[in-house]
Protein backbone atom coordinates (compact mmCIF):
# COMPACT_ATOMS: atom_id res chain seq x y z
CA UNK A 1 0.00 0.00 0.00
CA UNK A 2 1.55 3.71 -0.56
CA UNK A 3 1.21 5.06 2.74
CA UNK A 4 2.75 8.15 3.04
CA UNK A 5 4.10 8.44 -0.66
CA UNK A 6 2.72 12.12 -0.77
CA UNK A 7 5.53 13.77 -2.96
CA UNK A 8 8.95 13.04 -4.62
CA UNK A 9 11.87 12.66 -1.83
CA UNK A 10 14.25 13.49 -4.74
CA UNK A 11 16.97 11.50 -2.08
CA UNK A 12 17.06 14.23 0.06
CA UNK A 13 16.24 14.76 3.76
CA UNK A 14 13.61 17.48 4.22
CA UNK A 15 15.16 20.74 5.09
CA UNK A 16 17.99 19.94 2.06
CA UNK A 17 14.97 19.31 -0.22
CA UNK A 18 12.52 22.29 0.57
CA UNK A 19 15.63 24.79 0.55
CA UNK A 20 16.58 23.18 -3.02
CA UNK A 21 12.68 23.44 -4.29
CA UNK A 22 12.70 27.03 -2.95
CA UNK A 23 15.91 27.89 -4.87
CA UNK A 24 14.20 26.59 -8.00
CA UNK A 25 11.05 28.17 -7.71
CA UNK A 26 12.97 31.71 -6.85
CA UNK A 27 15.06 31.08 -9.90
CA UNK A 28 11.96 30.46 -12.05
CA UNK A 29 10.42 33.47 -10.79
CA UNK A 30 13.09 35.57 -11.77
CA UNK A 31 14.12 34.07 -15.53
CA UNK A 32 10.96 32.62 -16.05
CA UNK A 33 12.44 29.85 -17.93
CA UNK A 34 14.95 27.01 -15.85
CA UNK A 35 16.71 23.82 -16.87
CA UNK A 36 16.70 20.50 -14.52
CA UNK A 37 15.87 17.55 -14.13
CA UNK A 38 12.70 16.01 -14.92
CA UNK A 39 11.22 14.97 -11.46
CA UNK A 40 12.96 18.65 -9.56
CA UNK A 41 10.75 20.21 -12.54
CA UNK A 42 7.56 18.84 -11.65
CA UNK A 43 8.11 19.47 -8.10
CA UNK A 44 9.35 22.48 -8.71
CA UNK A 45 6.33 23.32 -10.71
CA UNK A 46 3.43 22.21 -7.81
CA UNK A 47 5.44 24.63 -5.45
CA UNK A 48 5.34 27.37 -7.99
CA UNK A 49 1.35 26.63 -8.74
CA UNK A 50 0.84 27.41 -5.01
CA UNK A 51 2.78 30.65 -5.05
CA UNK A 52 1.35 32.26 -8.03
CA UNK A 53 -1.91 31.31 -6.21
CA UNK A 54 -1.24 33.22 -3.08
CA UNK A 55 0.26 36.21 -5.44
CA UNK A 56 -3.04 36.12 -7.11
CA UNK A 57 -4.82 36.56 -3.51
CA UNK A 58 -2.91 39.91 -2.86
CA UNK A 59 -3.73 39.93 0.52
CA UNK A 60 -1.43 40.32 4.18
CA UNK A 61 -1.36 36.42 4.77
CA UNK A 62 -0.97 35.75 1.43
CA UNK A 63 1.92 38.09 1.17
CA UNK A 64 3.80 36.89 4.60
CA UNK A 65 3.35 33.04 3.49
CA UNK A 66 5.29 33.89 -0.36
CA UNK A 67 7.91 35.98 1.43
CA UNK A 68 8.62 32.94 3.72
CA UNK A 69 8.81 31.41 0.70
CA UNK A 70 10.86 32.96 -2.06
CA UNK A 71 14.86 33.43 -1.26
CA UNK A 72 15.31 36.80 -2.91
CA UNK A 73 12.86 39.82 -1.05
CA UNK A 74 13.13 41.61 -4.63
CA UNK A 75 10.97 39.20 -6.25
CA UNK A 76 7.79 39.87 -4.19
CA UNK A 77 6.54 42.66 -6.43
CA UNK A 78 6.82 40.75 -9.37
CA UNK A 79 4.39 38.22 -7.92
CA UNK A 80 2.08 40.26 -6.71
CA UNK A 81 2.06 42.57 -9.55
CA UNK A 82 3.40 41.32 -13.02
CA UNK A 83 2.15 37.65 -12.09
CA UNK A 84 -0.96 38.18 -10.53
CA UNK A 85 -2.27 40.34 -13.94
CA UNK A 86 -0.86 38.09 -16.14
CA UNK A 87 -2.81 34.77 -14.64
CA UNK A 88 -5.96 36.75 -13.50
CA UNK A 89 -8.26 35.15 -15.84
CA UNK A 90 -6.60 31.97 -15.87
CA UNK A 91 -8.10 29.16 -13.02
CA UNK A 92 -4.75 27.45 -13.16
CA UNK A 93 -1.65 25.84 -15.04
CA UNK A 94 1.10 28.81 -14.79
CA UNK A 95 3.57 26.55 -15.72
CA UNK A 96 4.54 24.15 -18.49
CA UNK A 97 7.17 21.48 -18.54
CA UNK A 98 8.60 20.52 -22.06
CA UNK A 99 10.80 17.29 -22.01
CA UNK A 100 14.70 17.98 -23.02
CA UNK A 101 15.98 15.09 -23.43
CA UNK A 102 19.12 13.39 -21.10
CA UNK A 103 21.99 15.20 -19.11
CA UNK A 104 25.52 14.09 -20.75
CA UNK A 105 27.39 12.51 -17.42
CA UNK A 106 24.56 10.78 -15.59
CA UNK A 107 22.25 10.38 -18.46
CA UNK A 108 19.15 12.19 -16.21
CA UNK A 109 16.23 12.87 -18.09
CA UNK A 110 16.11 16.17 -18.45
CA UNK A 111 13.60 19.19 -18.86
CA UNK A 112 12.92 22.70 -19.39
CA UNK A 113 10.31 24.07 -17.20
CA UNK A 114 8.87 27.99 -17.88
CA UNK A 115 5.48 29.99 -16.64
CA UNK A 116 3.34 29.88 -19.00
CA UNK A 117 2.88 33.02 -21.66
CA UNK A 118 6.35 34.86 -20.65
CA UNK A 119 8.13 36.56 -22.78
CA UNK A 120 10.05 33.53 -24.64
CA UNK A 121 6.89 31.00 -24.62
CA UNK A 122 8.23 27.98 -26.23
CA UNK A 123 5.01 26.70 -27.25
CA UNK A 124 3.94 30.93 -28.75
CA UNK A 125 7.03 30.71 -30.90
CA UNK A 126 6.35 26.63 -32.19
CA UNK A 127 2.49 27.24 -32.71
CA UNK A 128 3.49 30.65 -34.50
CA UNK A 129 5.65 28.83 -37.03
CA UNK A 130 2.93 25.74 -37.19
CA UNK A 131 0.44 28.67 -38.47
CA UNK A 132 3.08 30.26 -41.05
CA UNK A 133 4.20 26.90 -42.46
CA UNK A 134 0.31 25.59 -42.85
CA UNK A 135 -0.80 29.17 -44.59
CA UNK A 136 2.27 28.82 -47.06
CA UNK A 137 1.51 25.57 -47.91
CA UNK A 138 -2.20 26.65 -48.61
CA UNK A 139 -1.31 29.76 -50.45
CA UNK A 140 1.44 27.90 -53.09
CA UNK A 141 -1.07 25.67 -54.02
CA UNK A 142 -2.66 28.47 -56.11
CA UNK A 143 0.22 31.43 -56.26
CA UNK A 144 3.38 31.67 -57.31
CA UNK A 145 6.16 32.26 -54.73
CA UNK A 146 6.89 35.97 -56.09
CA UNK A 147 2.84 36.95 -55.87
CA UNK A 148 2.72 35.70 -52.68
CA UNK A 149 6.35 37.83 -51.80
CA UNK A 150 4.47 40.93 -53.00
CA UNK A 151 1.18 40.40 -51.57
CA UNK A 152 2.82 39.64 -48.25
CA UNK A 153 0.85 38.44 -44.70
CA UNK A 154 -1.66 41.02 -45.30
CA UNK A 155 -5.06 38.27 -44.35
CA UNK A 156 -2.95 35.79 -41.68
CA UNK A 157 -4.94 38.16 -38.89
CA UNK A 158 -7.97 37.13 -40.54
CA UNK A 159 -7.04 33.70 -40.83
CA UNK A 160 -6.33 33.93 -37.68
CA UNK A 161 -9.27 35.04 -35.99
CA UNK A 162 -11.29 32.65 -38.12
CA UNK A 163 -9.24 29.90 -37.15
CA UNK A 164 -9.95 30.69 -33.05
CA UNK A 165 -13.83 30.35 -33.52
CA UNK A 166 -13.74 26.72 -35.27
CA UNK A 167 -13.73 23.70 -33.53
CA UNK A 168 -10.87 20.63 -34.08
CA UNK A 169 -12.97 18.93 -36.62
CA UNK A 170 -14.16 21.71 -38.74
CA UNK A 171 -12.53 22.01 -42.38
CA UNK A 172 -10.01 25.08 -42.21
CA UNK A 173 -7.04 26.66 -43.71
CA UNK A 174 -4.91 25.36 -40.83
CA UNK A 175 -4.47 21.73 -39.58
CA UNK A 176 -6.83 20.90 -36.82
CA UNK A 177 -3.77 20.19 -34.18
CA UNK A 178 -2.33 23.36 -35.26
CA UNK A 179 -5.52 25.30 -34.93
CA UNK A 180 -6.06 23.40 -31.19
CA UNK A 181 -2.62 25.00 -30.33
CA UNK A 182 -3.18 28.28 -31.28
CA UNK A 183 -6.27 28.72 -29.22
CA UNK A 184 -4.80 27.30 -26.66
CA UNK A 185 -1.70 29.78 -26.60
CA UNK A 186 -4.43 32.79 -27.56
CA UNK A 187 -6.68 31.68 -24.93
CA UNK A 188 -5.72 34.07 -21.93
CA UNK A 189 -3.89 36.07 -23.44
CA UNK A 190 -4.69 39.93 -24.20
CA UNK A 191 -6.28 41.35 -27.34
CA UNK A 192 -3.24 42.16 -28.69
CA UNK A 193 -1.99 38.62 -29.02
CA UNK A 194 -3.77 37.71 -32.52
CA UNK A 195 -1.74 40.68 -34.07
CA UNK A 196 1.37 39.63 -32.59
CA UNK A 197 0.69 35.91 -33.16
CA UNK A 198 -0.24 36.95 -36.97
CA UNK A 199 3.17 39.05 -37.36
CA UNK A 200 5.34 36.12 -36.02
CA UNK A 201 3.75 33.74 -38.61
CA UNK A 202 4.61 36.44 -41.46
CA UNK A 203 7.81 36.87 -40.11
CA UNK A 204 8.32 32.95 -40.68
CA UNK A 205 6.67 32.99 -43.86
CA UNK A 206 9.01 35.26 -45.09
CA UNK A 207 11.80 33.35 -43.60
CA UNK A 208 10.73 30.24 -46.06
CA UNK A 209 10.21 31.81 -48.86
CA UNK A 210 13.49 32.90 -48.85
CA UNK A 211 14.44 29.51 -48.83
CA UNK A 212 14.19 27.31 -52.22
CA UNK A 213 14.73 23.88 -50.78
CA UNK A 214 11.37 24.78 -48.90
CA UNK A 215 9.60 25.21 -52.54
CA UNK A 216 11.01 22.13 -54.49
CA UNK A 217 10.21 19.73 -50.95
CA UNK A 218 6.27 21.08 -50.96
CA UNK A 219 6.45 20.57 -55.10
CA UNK A 220 7.87 17.46 -54.95
CA UNK A 221 5.57 16.44 -52.31
CA UNK A 222 2.55 17.43 -54.48
CA UNK A 223 3.49 15.43 -57.78
CA UNK A 224 4.26 12.39 -55.34
CA UNK A 225 0.97 12.79 -54.59
CA UNK A 226 -1.12 13.64 -57.51
CA UNK A 227 0.91 10.24 -58.96
CA UNK A 228 0.18 7.86 -56.56
CA UNK A 229 -3.61 9.37 -56.36
CA UNK A 230 -3.87 8.85 -60.06
CA UNK A 231 -1.66 5.59 -60.20
CA UNK A 232 -4.94 4.14 -57.81
CA UNK A 233 -7.94 5.50 -59.72
CA UNK A 234 -6.40 3.40 -62.62
CA UNK A 235 -5.90 0.46 -60.53
CA UNK A 236 -9.40 0.50 -59.64
CA UNK A 237 -10.78 1.19 -63.26
CA UNK A 238 -9.00 -1.73 -64.11
CA UNK A 239 -11.19 -4.23 -62.06
CA UNK A 240 -14.64 -5.27 -62.96
CA UNK A 241 -17.14 -2.04 -62.55
CA UNK A 242 -19.02 -3.99 -59.49
CA UNK A 243 -15.72 -4.29 -57.22
CA UNK A 244 -14.18 -0.87 -57.51
CA UNK A 245 -14.12 1.27 -54.98
CA UNK A 246 -16.26 4.23 -55.33
CA UNK A 247 -14.63 6.44 -53.13
CA UNK A 248 -11.25 6.23 -54.87
CA UNK A 249 -12.62 6.50 -58.78
CA UNK A 250 -14.95 9.01 -57.91
CA UNK A 251 -12.35 11.30 -56.91
CA UNK A 252 -10.76 13.46 -59.23
CA UNK A 253 -7.08 14.51 -58.98
CA UNK A 254 -7.08 18.44 -60.27
CA UNK A 255 -3.99 19.67 -61.60
CA UNK A 256 -3.02 21.74 -58.46
CA UNK A 257 -3.64 19.06 -55.90
CA UNK A 258 -6.14 20.30 -53.42
CA UNK A 259 -6.14 17.03 -51.37
CA UNK A 260 -4.81 15.80 -47.71
CA UNK A 261 -1.07 15.57 -48.65
CA UNK A 262 1.59 14.02 -45.96
CA UNK A 263 3.00 16.09 -43.42
CA UNK A 264 6.14 18.05 -44.67
CA UNK A 265 9.51 17.91 -43.21
CA UNK A 266 10.77 20.11 -41.48
CA UNK A 267 8.14 19.96 -39.09
CA UNK A 268 7.75 23.64 -37.18
CA UNK A 269 10.12 24.43 -34.63
CA UNK A 270 12.90 22.67 -36.43
CA UNK A 271 15.97 23.88 -37.90
CA UNK A 272 14.71 24.74 -41.57
CA UNK A 273 17.76 24.73 -44.26
CA UNK A 274 19.35 28.18 -44.30
CA UNK A 275 18.72 28.36 -40.00
CA UNK A 276 21.32 27.19 -37.79
CA UNK A 277 18.83 27.14 -34.92
CA UNK A 278 15.37 25.66 -34.26
CA UNK A 279 12.53 27.77 -32.03
CA UNK A 280 13.16 26.01 -29.47
CA UNK A 281 16.81 27.29 -28.83
CA UNK A 282 15.59 30.77 -30.08
CA UNK A 283 12.99 30.64 -27.81
CA UNK A 284 15.29 29.79 -24.34
CA UNK A 285 17.52 32.46 -24.86
CA UNK A 286 19.93 32.20 -22.12
CA UNK A 287 19.53 28.76 -21.53
CA UNK A 288 21.50 27.75 -25.19
CA UNK A 289 24.40 26.48 -24.64
CA UNK A 290 27.02 29.19 -25.96
CA UNK A 291 30.66 27.76 -24.31
CA UNK A 292 33.31 29.83 -25.81
CA UNK A 293 35.51 27.44 -28.45
CA UNK A 294 38.84 26.83 -27.00
CA UNK A 295 42.04 28.58 -28.17
CA UNK A 296 44.01 25.85 -30.67
CA UNK A 297 47.17 24.49 -28.54
CA UNK A 298 49.65 26.37 -30.99
CA UNK A 299 48.07 29.51 -29.46
CA UNK A 300 47.47 28.95 -25.75
CA UNK A 301 50.36 30.28 -23.97
CA UNK A 302 52.78 28.14 -21.91
CA UNK A 303 52.10 27.76 -18.26
CA UNK A 304 54.83 29.36 -15.64
CA UNK A 305 55.56 25.73 -14.70
CA UNK A 306 55.86 24.56 -18.45
CA UNK A 307 58.56 27.64 -18.88
CA UNK A 308 60.22 26.71 -15.55
CA UNK A 309 61.00 22.51 -16.94
CA UNK A 310 62.07 23.84 -20.04
CA UNK A 311 64.83 26.05 -18.54
CA UNK A 312 65.23 23.40 -16.39
CA UNK A 313 65.96 20.49 -19.25
CA UNK A 314 68.17 23.52 -20.82
CA UNK A 315 70.23 23.75 -18.11
CA UNK A 316 70.80 19.59 -17.70
CA UNK A 317 71.32 19.45 -21.06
Amino acid sequence: MKHGIAFRKLSRTTSHRMLMLRNLVTSLFEHEQIKTTLPKARETARMAEKIITLGKRGDQAAHARAAALLLKPDLLPKLFTTFAKRYAQRPGGYTRIHKFGNRPGDNAPHAILELVDNPRDIRWEVTSRAVGWDLLREKLKSKRPVAIINAGAQDTLDVISTERKLTYDEPGLLRPKTRWNLQKVLRFRDGSAPLLMSQKAGDYMDHLLATPVVFRDIEKEERDAVTEKRRLIEAEKKKPEAEQDRSIVGFGVSSSGKYPVREMRPAPGHAVPGETRGALHIARGALSDRKPRPLPKVLTPPSLFSRRRQEKTRTNA
